[in-house]
């Protein structure tokens, strides 16, 4: 399995439209086990994205799929900052961070 964690935050007061955007996208997308959106408490600009996959092929095949890669651009224009809070590659019994 793979998943990531996502900080993105937002142009000031696209929030609403990335977060329609992102969900719009994730719809459909073969290995995706949980897709979730989820609005920042403490700043009204960011969201947290957790994405749990059954392999990173499967995560990296999603970004070919034409509802992503519509929102792709859409959504770039919305975000003022991307970072990669994790990522975690599980496997045969055993974990293994990647950085």
């Amino acid at each position: 399995m793979y998943g990531l964690i996502v900080k993105l935050t937002a142009v000031g007061g696209k929030r609403e439209e990335l977060i329609k955007l992102l969900t719009g996208a994730a719809v459909d997308m073969p290995g995706c086990f949980s897709y979730v959106v989820a609005k920042d408490a403490a700043d009204e600009n960011v969201i947290w994205v957790t994405e749990v996959w059954d392999s990173q092929a499967s995560h990296d095949a999603s970004l070919s799929l034409p509802a992503v890669k519509n929102a792709i651009p859409q959504s770039k224009a919305r975000v003022a900052a991307f970072d990669r809070i994790g990522r975690r590659n599980w496997g045969r019994g055993r974990e293994r961070a990647l950085n």
